[in-house]
């Protein structure tokens, strides 16, 4: 193990006299895997990580650093894509080791958890208890439920449960001069003045560390029926979504759009995978459909595909005929980022628009960006039943990535003025953090001069999270 060669900042010697050893570290050998991003977009550096694993551990560290003015990056599992969670000198606040489940209250419907814990391990605790939590997403494995709160995550199930801020019933953090807001209590209805969650909930870590949070259950489903089709437009996809919603009595929680090009990615570089459809299609369909009722799912399900097949919305389609065919569907969706990376850098775009306008955008925003960047193509997949779709200038075939970036500048500045002409949003799931930092302050100037009025009331040294989102 290499010690880190960065000087120690000035005033936190006498913390690490407090702290346990366990609870920070200067080797470079353990800071500099969390000094990058999943990616490799982002590298950084940091001169101490701190591992805090209690309240009063994470308090004595934010309040040390207000004391001294000295920055925070806070980090999660590390698998954001905007750069929030890259350290660029700052200290490095680390919350996986505050991973414990606390609390899990069937009858409430809800779970208290630390901020360190896994997504999956929360899942897993739930459905022990007999319970649902519905957030979902490739990530799942390593994401920790601080980090997705603080970037307002999305995931595949949004349709029917919401974003990660209609999820979150209670939290406890640290604000910037190491005070504690400690609402855990997991009611339902809470009218007493500000709701102060939700300026934490996607602010991606600029107010406060999320030290643990109360989460909304669900009832389990009794049945679950998952299809793949194939499908001509993302006009037949949206008609198809609108018809299945209507048919299913608001059952269908995930409906993901997803075009050839993006799966031949996945079966060329993600080994194990493969397509059941003998000939190709412009467009797939994933479609999951959920129920109360044992087997309702399945023919919910089936009713609606051969209304589908009947109105010219599906060219083909297979419905999964068993748990481990439910999860090679979904295998093929969420390792499209794994095709797209192995294929090459690309420009990404994770934008929303209103559903009704998501065809629209699509079809006639697509061409005008191909003719813009010679050579490239869009690979746009995600989530259609939400309005979020994943919209990543690609190149046709493997060349000069960094001057390709380069050369995508223009097109994604172009893309965002249709987004914004379309009614959308130029950021929908993924946050802002360094990489969209200047569109924020560009395109939204009002609503950034808020934001920073908030920030500047709650952190006036400006400690937490410098040089993100604001």
């Amino acid at each position: 193990m290499s010690t880190h060669d960065t000087a120690l900042p000035a005033g936190l010697a006498p913390l690490l006299d407090i702290l346990p050893p366990q609870a920070w570290s200067r080797e470079g050998d353990e800071i500099a895997p969390l000094s990058a991003d999943w990616r490799g977009r982002y590298r950084g550096h940091s001169p101490i990580l701190f591992k805090p694993s209690t309240l009063d551990e994470v308090k004595a560290i934010v309040a040390a650093c207000h004391h001294h003015k000295i920055a925070i990056t806070p980090q999660g599992g590390n698998t954001g894509l905007v750069g929030g969670s890259t350290p660029q000198g700052e200290v490095l606040l680390s919350l996986k080791r505050m991973n414990q489940i606390q609390a899990v209250d069937p009858i409430n419907d809800s779970l208290t958890c630390e901020a360190g814990a896994i997504l999956e391990t929360i899942q897993n605790h739930a459905a022990k208890a007999h319970r649902l939590f519905p957030l979902s997403l490739g990530s799942q494995g390593s994401a920790m439920i601080g980090g997705l709160i603080s970037t307002n995550a999305g995931g595949v199930h949004v349709l029917r449960y919401g974003m990660m801020r209609d999820l979150v019933l209670g939290l406890q953090a640290v604000l910037p001069d190491g005070s504690v807001i400690d609402d855990l209590s997991g009611l339902r209805k809470n009218n007493t003045g500000y709701d102060l969650k939700q300026l934490l909930i996607g602010a991606e870590g600029t107010l406060g560390v999320i030290t643990a949070a109360t989460l909304k259950l669900f009832a389990r489903p009794a049945s679950r029926a998952v299809a793949l089709l194939g499908v001509a437009t993302p006009h037949n996809a949206v008609d198809l979504l609108a018809r299945m919603k209507e048919l299913t009595g608001g059952g269908v929680c995930a409906f993901e759009l997803m075009p050839w090009r993006a799966l031949e990615l996945v079966t060329q570089h993600v080994p194990g995978t493969r397509l059941p459809f003998e000939s190709s299609h412009p467009w797939c369909v994933l479609m999951e459909v959920t129920s109360g009722e044992a087997e309702r799912a399945e023919i919910l399900m089936q009713a609606g595909l051969e209304d589908g097949f009947e109105r010219g919305l599906i060219e083909d389609g297979v419905i999964a005929q068993s748990q481990a065919q439910m999860a090679q569907f979904w295998g093929l969706r969420e390792s499209i980022p794994e095709g797209e990376k192995a294929h090459g850098k690309a420009a990404k775009h994770d934008i929303s628009v209103p559903v009704s306008r998501m065809a629209d955008f699509l079809t006639q925003v697509t061409p005008k960006v191909e003719a813009m960047v010679p050579g490239a193509q869009i690979v746009a997949f995600g989530h259609v039943g939400d309005g979020n779709a994943h919209y990543n200038l690609t190149r046709q075939a493997p060349g000069a990535e960094e001057d390709f970036i380069e050369a995508c500048k223009d097109a994604t500045a172009f893309i965002y003025d249709q987004v914004d002409h379309y009614g959308g949003s130029i950021s929908a799931e993924h946050g802002i953090g360094i990489l969209k930092r200047q569109e924020l302050a560009d395109r939204y100037p009002e609503r950034v001069s808020v934001m920073k009025a908030i920030k500047a009331t709650l952190d006036p040294h400006g400690i937490m999270n410098p040089r993100i989102l604001l």
